[in-house]
């Protein structure tokens, strides 16, 4: 029996494919399930019932992750990392663990709201001053070099998140500068 209405094709293309994460399936994901297996697509039609479905309770919305509320729940990927995309290299010594590092900043949630900036920020690396997303994502980077970090919420403030800027199980979006080591 085919789905019949938006939210039975969403559901079935979230049962369909595995997901990769606890959050669930992607949008994405689910947009292009519905379009190749069940000739599904409208797009509007799709965020409007995705968005009805997670109001009324039918399904659980994660970022931009959806799941059925009471089916099996993907394990976790087992050791968080830092996703690291170099913008632009730097020029000199790289920084290492020890060294007193002078950064410029933005930090954004996943809804692209930024929580946190500072054109100047210094701290010794490796020693704890900051997130751990950090102590794994500055070393490497030249004096000028820019990268973009997506710090997972375990390597951020996790469960508990920082109110009232961070929410709990906050994954974030750093966008750093390294402006000289010291």
């Amino acid at each position: 029996k085919s789905p019949k209405t938006v939210l039975d094709k969403i559901i079935v293309a979230i049962r369909s494919q595995p997901a990769a994460t606890p959050n669930g399936v992607s949008r994405i994901a689910i947009a292009k399930y519905c379009k190749a297996e069940l000739e599904y697509d409208n797009p509007t039609k799709l965020k409007q019932a995705l968005k009805k479905a997670v109001s009324s309770g039918k399904l659980i919305q994660t970022g931009q992750s959806f799941r059925v509320p009471g089916d099996a729940v993907a394990a976790a990927p087992p050791e968080a990392t830092v996703t690291i995309v170099e913008v632009k290299e730097g020029k000199g010594p790289e920084a290492v663990r020890g060294d007193t590092v002078v950064m410029k900043y933005e930090g954004k949630l996943e809804d692209g709201s930024v929580f946190d900036a500072a054109p100047t920020f210094e701290f010794t690396l490796g020693a704890g001053d900051v997130i751990k997303g950090w102590d794994q994502g500055i070393p490497g980077m030249r004096a000028g070099g820019q990268r973009k970090l997506e710090v997972p919420a375990k390597l951020g403030y996790g469960k508990r998140g920082a109110s009232p800027e961070i929410p709990p199980n906050a994954d974030l979006f750093f966008t750093v500068t390294l402006k000289k080591i010291k």
